[in-house]
């Protein structure tokens, strides 16, 4: 089963829990307390229908655009996620699945490779940023990824402290020492092949996070990382204006649900903004990012590059969201499936399986290209919009 093509992404998930030791697969499932918005995320997609043609249909399809400067093949970007252990080539690997397919990777700050090893196999990598740390300690990141050939930075503020899950939250160690080799020994026996790929490299998996720490120096483990994010003075708008002041190019804030905070975003010079709720895992309750996305694309959609993060599993998801204003979206979980499924060629085969959802909705909806989509080839119920702050 390992290595062979598959043709959605729920297929993908599936090989990636075969693969994977349970605990491993339990850190990559999305949800905070109940469970309410990573719920959401995905079933207000197939809330959403389409008013489809059946003549005149265009042959050719044109799905490039650019997003924060950056040219890309079609509308999807890889949305950073931190520590990717479920494959030894981690983000090395997604790095170089998106330049294949000619989309753009966000690097998360949190990442199990630096951003060094990223940008020399993709030369779109936008890097993200958590407000953690002084002004100094995060001047010194973006000027690290300035000199790194990064294109852009995304600030993700909506992350907030979960107070764990309905269903149980995996035990992951600080570090794979003799302690967390013995724990998880039974799981990881149990998934012989996910071993035998970081034993053929002669590495553990990687819990550390290099882009948290100065070139040369050691880096915190993930959850030394975590905790300098818990310990930093939370930001006000004027900390968020500052912070791109810094940085001379594209700048994305990540985390947008209300009309008011994408108005603050917009003023602040910001040239792209996502509509997120961090995968369902800010607070729970928070609404699907595509109910809320018409109110911001209404707001501010013709000021700012407003695009979608958050449920995103077929093309015809990515369809509904452009329908809907978004300039693109961001794919997180549906990668990372990909890759703990099978590595780099997995990563292509999810991006393979959005382009060819986006180019078969656009077929029966009769579009050539994706800017002529609109809402009316979209169908939702009548309750199904949400606008908050404005």
């Amino acid at each position: 089963m390992a290595g062979k093509w598959f043709e959605t992404v729920a297929v993908a998930q599936r090989r990636a829990q075969q693969r994977l030791p349970k605990s491993v697969y339990g850190a990559l499932i999305a949800g905070s307390e109940k469970g309410l918005s990573s719920k959401d995320n995905l079933d207000s997609f197939d809330q959403l229908g389409f008013a489809p043609h059946i003549a005149g249909l265009c042959r050719d399809r044109n799905l490039s655009t650019t997003v924060m400067g950056q040219s890309v093949s079609m509308p999807v970007i890889i949305s950073p996620t931190g520590v990717q252990a479920v494959h030894p080539d981690g983000e090395v690997a997604v790095a170089r699945a998106a330049a294949s397919r000619g989309v753009a990777m966000g690097l998360s700050s949190f990442a199990s490779r630096s951003i060094e090893d990223v940008t020399a196999v993709n030369r779109q990598v936008f890097f993200q940023m958590y407000w953690s740390g002084d002004r100094d300690t995060m001047i010194e990141r973006l000027r690290r990824a300035e000199t790194a050939g990064a294109k852009g930075i995304i600030l993700t503020l909506d992350w907030t402290f979960s107070n764990g899950r309905d269903w149980g939250s995996p035990w992951i160690p600080e570090k794979i020492d003799l302690k967390a080799v013995v724990k998880l020994a039974p799981e990881v026996l149990a998934r012989p092949q996910w071993l035998w790929s970081f034993a053929k490299t002669g590495h553990l998996p990687d819990l550390t996070t290099p882009n948290m720490a100065p070139i040369g120096t050691k880096p915190p483990t993930f959850f030394g990382a975590y905790y300098e994010w818990m310990q930093s003075t939370l930001p006000s708008w004027d900390d968020v204006a500052w912070l791109r002041a810094q940085w001379p190019g594209p700048f994305m804030v990540k985390g947008v649900s209300r009309v008011d905070d994408a108005r603050r975003v917009v003023d602040l010079g910001a040239s792209a903004l996502s509509v997120s709720n961090h995968g369902g895992n800010n607070l729970d309750g928070t609404p699907a990012p595509i109910r809320s996305l018409p109110a911001i694309v209404d707001a501010v959609g013709d000021q700012i590059e407003v695009l979608l993060d958050g449920g995103v599993r077929r093309g015809s998801d990515v369809v509904k969201a452009l329908a809907l204003g978004a300039r693109a979206v961001m794919i997180g979980r549906a990668y990372l499936w990909g890759l703990a499924a099978n590595g780099q060629a997995g990563v292509e085969n999810v991006l393979d399986v959005l382009r060819g959802g986006i180019e078969s909705t656009m077929l029966g909806l009769g579009r050539a290209n994706i800017d002529e989509l609109s809402r009316d080839d979209v169908i939702a119920p009548a309750d199904f919009y949400r606008s908050m702050g404005s």
